[in-house]
Order: C-alpha cells, then structure tokens, then sequence
C-alpha cells in the first residue's frame, strides 16, 4: 500500500509572533523535522500545506493555502486534494508536532485495514493527529469546517475508525515558551520515541 503524507503547515503562527515553520530546532526547522519524520516513516510523496511564500525543504511538494485564516479545514481538503491517484491512503500530521515519534506514524500505517478507511491515534480516550485515510474516505474531510480538522467527524463515525493507542500525543508548539520547553526535551534526531 502507498501512504501519502499530508502535513497542516498553513497556520498563521498568531500566538507564535512569527512563521513558526521555521522557528529553529537544532540544526534544522520545526517543518523540517516533521517532513524528516514523514520520510523516515516511509510516506511518499510527503505533501505540505504551507501559506504563500514559505518554502517547503527539497522533496517535499508544497501546496499552497492563499487562505490560511480560513483555518485547518482548508488545509485538510487542499492537502488532500493534492496526494497522487497512486497512493492508496495518507497520514495527515500537523507541521507544529515536531517531536511526534516515528513509532507512533508506523503504528498507525500498520493497522490500516479494508474495513475501516481511517485509523486515528488515541491517549487516554482521546483521538488525535496522526490520522491515516483510505482514498475512499477523502470526502471525510468535506464536513470539517472553520478551524477543525477529522477528530469530530471521527468521533460521529467511530464505526469508521481503528485506533491506536499511543500513550501521549505529540505536544502542539503553539507559543515560544512551548518550543522552548520541547526544545529540552527532545533529541536531535528525526527518528525518537
């Protein structure tokens, strides 16, 4: 099966003060090690949803949102919209998890199945990214609306969904002071538990 990678980089970074996607990390950005994590998961073609004028790391297929403030549900259907007729599913990750675990996106791959289009991570009862979909549940995202992305909708379809418990989800850097404190706690590397 051919896993797309979907990653939701096209948010205003408000309450980051600046293009959080290039807020540093290391030696690289914060998409940057998302789009490393995609890759070392073995998605292909890692798409990226990002706003106008930020460039996306080599390899990786930018698609543009010209309407950010329309929120992650735009995001959601343009990144969806972009993954090639050959992939049989995607995995939509969110471009401020850098420290989501590569265990976590190879877990999720390995429990996709024919009789449920979607699999979603879950730490104590609650759905989060990432999601992989089946092709034939794209349209999933046409109910999202304004700033939500696929946990409502999946929690309305649960007969939808196999889930996999992860243990913690990947923390959201929304603010400096979240970075900082990620920045602590992580590894170098792309490839951590």
């Amino acid at each position: 099966m051919q896993v797309a990678a979907v990653i939701l980089a096209a948010g205003a970074s408000m309450r980051f003060g600046s293009a959080k996607q290039l807020a540093r990390i290391g030696s690289r950005t914060m998409l940057e090690r998302v789009t490393e994590i995609a890759g070392a998961a073995g998605l292909r073609p890692v798409i990226a949803v990002v706003p106008p004028g930020l460039a996306v790391p080599p390899g990786v297929v930018p698609v543009i949102n010209d309407a950010p403030s329309d929120g992650l549900s735009r995001s959601l259907r343009l990144g969806l919209a972009a993954v090639p007729s050959e992939a049989d599913a995607a995995v939509v990750m969110l471009g401020d998890q850098p420290s989501l675990a590569l265990e976590t996106l190879r877990a999720i791959i390995a429990e996709a199945r024919e009789d449920r289009p979607a699999v979603a991570a879950t730490a104590g009862g609650r759905i989060g990214p990432p999601v992989l979909l089946r092709r034939d549940a794209f349209a999933l995202a046409d109910a999202a609306v304004g700033d939500e992305g696929l946990r409502a909708i999946l929690l309305d379809r649960p007969e939808l969904v196999t889930t996999v418990e992860v243990g913690h989800h990947a923390r959201d850097v929304d603010t400096p002071e979240d970075l900082a404190a990620l920045v602590q706690s992580m590894p170098e590397g792309p490839a951590h538990g």
